[in-house]
């Protein structure tokens, strides 16, 4: 049995990880979940570390300075980061971003995006 040369098997073994490694980037990122605040709220051990999508009126406390998104109960989940989120306080928005639930700091997404409702594709209660 003959085998190539390292130096020619170098460029197909760099090829495949580039390959690999472009298909984990693009095509293993799950859509972000819609849900309920109530259901993050309430299962929010289970949604710990997903993409999520949500819809609430997005509320804000001067001190210390933080922002969130609440429903009408209120279930709360608290915004971060803050850039952009000043001119929104009091509108109906659709966050999308990824949920941590901790013990000692509770529940935070971590905003991919933040747009007023009506929005395209808004999920129910926008």
């Amino acid at each position: 049995m003959t085998h190539a040369p390292a130096a020619a098997r170098t460029p197909a073994v760099l090829l495949a990880v580039a390959l690999l490694l472009a298909l984990l980037a693009t095509g293993c990122s799950r859509p972000p979940a819609p849900v309920d605040l109530a259901v993050l709220t309430d299962e929010q051990d289970a949604w710990d570390g997903r993409t999520v999508q949500v819809a609430g009126t997005l509320r804000s406390f001067d001190d210390p300075l933080h922002y969130w998104v609440e429903d009408d109960v209120p279930n709360r989940v608290e915004l971060l980061p803050h850039d952009g989120l000043a001119e929104l306080v009091g509108t109906r928005v659709v966050v999308e971003g990824r949920f941590t639930f901790r013990e000692g700091e509770g529940r935070r997404i971590t905003l991919g995006s933040v747009t007023p409702c009506p929005a395209v594709d808004a999920p129910a209660g926008c």
